[in-house]
């Protein structure tokens, strides 16, 4: 019988290094996780229900279940900012040189 490792990450960046995923796709993963965890800080401090998301942003409420539960592997980024819109917020970008 074959042994398991476990492997322990902490970050997004070492989750994508686990995964073997290339620098690009890892920092798309960070984007979409932070973009995602804000997007739940906002909706938490508003007291905005998932029904009440859905129908500001145009989408389902299954959609918003999703998102506001960290399953965003079937939401686009182009709904998580369309979400960031409607609630009266929009993203700033920065952009950084990586070694």
């Amino acid at each position: 019988m074959a042994k398991i490792k476990t492997v322990r990450a902490h970050t997004v960046a070492e989750i994508a290094k686990t995964l073997g995923l290339t620098s690009a796709q890892g920092a798309e993963m960070a984007f979409r996780v932070n973009l995602n965890s804000q997007i739940i800080k906002i909706v938490k401090k508003k007291k905005i229900t998932h029904a009440q998301l859905a129908k500001l942003a145009g989408s389902s409420r299954t959609r918003m279940t999703a998102l506001l539960n960290r399953n965003i592997s079937d939401v686009s980024t182009d709904l998580m900012l369309r979400v960031l819109s409607v609630l009266g917020y929009k993203p700033s970008l920065k952009i950084i040189k990586v070694a």
